[in-house]
């Protein structure tokens, strides 16, 4: 075992024991300046892989501890600060940071080098910071020798490492808080096993200051809240069970081949029928209802019942800015055989004969000579009528396949739904969380299927219950659900013969979430035995943890008083389990028992099994983790090791990617992102997606295969689907899935640098944003935030006509060459400019209005960073050790659920050491931190 694993080892036990490092092994920060050049000139003619190989063999968190020291009772080393630093300082610092001036509010000489017990720990971490940038001294201050550099880095790291782990032992923290928004949905979730959104009326969370939402010190409640909380509760668990005979399920059949035989009204009859000009549009209306009868019968009474009449969707192809589809066609009936095509043409009347749905299944009819071709970016429209139900499940299953035989050419449909109540009342939702591959082969057409819960669409028609269908009003109660291909490239068409619709479908009667609360038992005829038996396995899985027999007992003193005040038995168990959610023990974390002064910090078992889960599936524990917890074994070495490894094997762990990615990188300002389609036509809300998911599936590329975390500032492969790569110009990808693709040595792609969302939600919608951007890349990537401007400094007037004509850099260096502005700006702009080939969108650029772009800017430290090759290497060749502990900060930040302080910073120079001899792998992070004293106390 070496010396870095003895100091990790050491973190648990021996608490009173603080670990010396020398050589400024744990500071996690750059070389000297000199150095630096010299580091920085010689990794020129190198790859970016190669100065990202070459940098990690030079982190200091790699090299070799040179010694250590433990202390029983760990003092500060004041002696051999006013022997061998405070000189370096007085030289060095005093005559900008002394008695006579004090700039930026900080004053050298007067801080108190006892970092134990001194209240200067905070001012002594920002020397730390910027000895170490080479920030100081400036440019036109005193020379700082190399040598003197490294001696006050070597006191500062040691001190800072030893007051760190001794102000831990001594304060402790407390992660005490309640579920997040996000938490609470998984939670019900996975507790009732429904994929409903049960959160959707709570208020957002707020955000802490490291911009995460799951931190302790945002998440208590108010009484009213605990109000709300018993009222979403109730809903829930009414959502999860059921009442009385399984509901009849209705079935619509619907085919190609009458609907494209049958008499088509022309536009003109229409006309005539209606007294108005119809309107025609490329969509194609499913108008056929499958039924086993005569396919000559013509009668038009007939016909009205038979015949699904369609209604127009929210606006016309051709308001959409094309004729048809995006390869020309609109959505059209095809005769295999004969070749034959027929157009949709209809109008939209006060009021539709929708097809009357039958209460037995259909048969599957024989696949047809006919089809309908529905083009890419068409739709697909099927009315319903006013019979759909409001709870279960909506069955759709569709006979399809892609219309090219091209593979590079794969289609995608979505699912929506949507009513027209009138002329000037309609809605339309899409309730397909995700888009189906139509993947089949021509002439070889496949079932694809949707489930979508019926409780969750939303709006519903207003009048589906209060207006007969196809009644003289000016009213219609119908409603459709709507296939929409959305493909981007013009050949992805598909092509289908038939649809099927079910609902409500239910697997089983009653459904599997009733059951799982009212659990089958043999005393089920006995009310008081059979309530015990449902509430306290439902408060063991609640709570999460064992309930004792006085638990138990008060929830049942309360269904006792509340049973005569219910209409029945399940109505009263409801109200109890209820009240088993709206506790401070389903809804609050990490809490114990146990005394705070109890010096004694560790997690019990099921606390610690209620923090794994919360950290990897955002969610409560399920029965194994909870048996372990109960067994006492959860907290062994090899145990724990396994159980997370499962855990990420689990497709709920995609939960713990998707929040920890976007709060870590702040993926909230492209939510609230405004593009100007004037100025960028081709970005729409498929690219606004794809650019959210880009990160999100990037994270989870290097979460399983334990990819290095530096991948993060440059990799040689990117993450996207076809309309991603279109937008970045990389070919040969279709579909709407995520894949992982190689890039050339063009080295203006890989890593999250160059993401177009992230680049896109820091420009202001028109165009680039530098400083935003600087800030964002010190923020989210670097954990180097810049302090916020003094409320003096004066914005740029972008009415100054003599302003409007500097390109952005030159107006950012006219800024800055303001006094009030040069000292923080002079740190910040660089890493913006550095970025400046990318728009507003991400999409790379070489000039503005005709001119050559200058993304070339120097830091503070002199370097040049030139435009984003410049930038990755300088951060891959110097700045890797504070990106590693950056992450091992926001994820460790995350795990714990509270904010990190000074007295963490020693465990998180041990998880980073750490992390760096692990090859930085994300996978290996993720196991430390859940190994770590850390993660494991409160």
């Amino acid at each position: 075992m070496n010396l870095i694993q003895k100091y990790l080892h050491s973190m648990s036990f021996h608490r009173s024991i603080g670990l010396v490092f020398f050589g400024s092994v744990l500071s996690g920060m750059p070389m000297p300046s000199e150095a630096m050049a010299q580091e920085i000139a010689a990794a020129h003619g190198l790859s970016l892989e190669q100065v990202k190989a070459s940098g990690r063999q030079r982190s200091i968190y790699r090299k070799p501890v040179l010694e250590a020291k433990a202390y029983e009772s760990p003092e500060a080393n004041v002696q051999a600060f006013r022997a061998e630093i405070e000189p370096i300082l007085r030289e060095s610092c005093y005559d900008c940071h002394g008695p006579e001036t004090a700039e930026g509010d900080l004053r050298v000489d007067a801080l108190d080098p006892d970092l134990f017990r001194g209240e200067d720990v905070s001012w002594w971490l920002e020397v730390s910071a910027a000895v170490n940038n080479g920030e100081m001294p400036p440019e036109d201050g005193p020379e700082l020798a190399d040598e003197d550099r490294s001696r006050i880095i070597d006191w500062l790291s040691t001190e800072i490492q030893i007051a760190s782990q001794a102000r831990r032992d001594e304060q402790g923290h407390s992660s005490f808080r309640r579920m997040t928004r996000y938490e609470y949905n998984y939670a019900l979730q996975d507790l009732l096993g429904l994929e409903l959104d049960f959160a959707k009326d709570l208020p957002p969370d707020p955000v802490s200051e490291d911009g995460f939402k799951n931190s302790s010190e945002m998440l208590q409640m108010t009484p009213k809240q605990y109000a709300d909380y018993m009222n979403l509760n109730r809903s829930a668990l009414n959502r999860a069970t059921v009442r009385g005979d399984r509901p009849e399920m209705l079935y619509w059949g619907i085919t190609a081949k009458r609907a494209a035989t049958r008499r088509i009204k022309t536009r003109q009859e229409l006309d005539a029928e209606i007294g108005r000009v119809a309107e025609t549009i490329g969509e194609v209306i499913a108008e056929e209802q499958f039924e086993e009868e005569d396919e000559e019968k013509e009668e038009e009474d007939e016909e009205k019942k038979e015949v699904a009449e369609v209604r127009p969707t929210a606006r016309p192809a051709a308001a959409r800015g094309g004729r048809g589809g995006r390869g020309g066609q609109s959505a059209h009936y095809l005769n295999m055989e004969t070749g034959e095509t027929s157009a949709a043409s209809w109008a939209f009347r006060r009021a539709v004969h929708a097809w009357t749905p039958t209460s037995v299944p259909p048969a599957l009819p024989e696949p047809s000579e006919y089809i309908v071709v529905l083009p890419s970016g068409q739709r697909f429209v099927v009315d319903l009528g006013n019979r759909i139900p409001d709870e279960g499940i909506l069955r759709v299953r569709l006979r399809a396949s892609r219309v090219s035989d091209d593979d590079n050419s794969i289609p995608s449909v979505a699912l929506e739904f949507g009513w027209q109540g009138s002329n000037n009342s309609k809605g339309s939702v899409r309730i397909s969380q995700h888009d189906l591959e139509i993947d089949a082969s021509p002439g070889e057409p496949q079932f694809y299927q949707w489930d979508i819960p019926l409780s969750e669409i939303y709006p519903r028609n207003p009048v589906r219950k209060t207006v007969a269908l196809g009644a003289p009003k000016l009213t219609n109660p119908s409603e459709y659900i709507r296939l929409h291909n959305t493909s981007l490239s013009p050949t992805a068409g598909i092509q289908f013969d038939y649809i099927e619709v079910s609902a409500p479908v239910y697997e089983q009667w009653p459904p599997a979430s009733h059951k799982r609360i009212f659990i089958g038992s043999e005393n089920s005829d006995d009310e008081d035995v059979y309530a015990r038996e449902i509430v306290s396995q439902f408060m063991k899985r609640a709570w999460r943890h064992s309930v004792s027999a006085a638990e138990v007992d008060r929830k049942m003193e309360y269904f006792a008083r509340v049973r005569p005040l219910c209409e029945d038995f399940q109505q009263a168990v409801i109200e109890v389990l209820a009240t088993v959610l709206s506790s401070p023990r389903f809804l609050y974390l990490v809490q114990s028992d146990r005394s705070t002064a109890d010096s004694d910090r560790t997690l019990d078992p099921f606390e610690l099994a209620t923090r794994l889960s919360m950290f990897l599936w955002c969610s409560t524990p399920d029965d194994e983790l909870l048996d372990l917890a109960a067994q006492g074994r959860l907290g062994d070495k090899d145990e724990l090791v396994r159980q997370t490894h499962r855990m990420l094997a689990d497709p709920r762990h995609e939960r713990f990617s998707e929040h920890f990615v976007r709060q870590w990188l702040n993926m909230e300002l492209l939510d609230y992102l405004t593009v100007d389609r004037s100025t960028y036509p081709q970005f729409d809300g498929t690219l606004k997606d794809a650019m959210q998911q880009e990160p999100i599936a990037f994270f989870e590329e290097m979460l399983q295969n334990d990819r290095s975390v530096l991948d993060f500032l440059h990799a040689d492969y990117a993450m996207v689907n076809e309309r991603l790569a279109r937008h970045y110009g990389i070919s040969d990808v279709s579909g709407i899935h995520f894949q992982k693709v190689s890039l050339n040595l063009a080295e203006d792609r890989g890593g999250l640098l160059t993401m177009a969302g992230l680049l896109a939600m820091n420009s202001d919608g028109k165009d680039s944003h530098p400083l935003k951007r600087s800030i964002w890349l010190l923020e989210s990537v670097l954990n180097d935030p810049p302090p916020p401007p003094p409320p003096s400094v004066p914005e740029i007037d972008l009415a100054d006509p003599e302003i409007l004509k500097l390109t952005i850099k030159e107006r950012m260096e006219d800024h800055r060459n303001q006094a009030a502005c040069m000292s923080c700006h002079v740190k910040i702009d660089p890493w913006g400019i550095a970025l400046e080939n990318f728009d507003a969108v991400g999409r790379w650029r070489d000039q503005i209005k005709g001119e050559a772009i200058d993304a070339s800017s120097d830091l503070f430290n002199q370097h040049t960073l030139d435009g984003i090759e410049g930038l990755k290497r300088y951060l891959l060749a110097n700045r890797q050790d504070q990106f590693a502990r950056a992450i091992v900060h926001k994820m460790t930040t995350f795990a714990l659920g509270r904010p990190l302080t000074f007295s963490d910073r020693a465990s998180v120079d041990g998880l980073t050491a750490e992390l760096r001899k692990k090859e930085d792998g994300l996978a290996s992070l993720v196991a430390l931190i859940v190994a770590s004293d850390l993660f494991q106390s409160r």
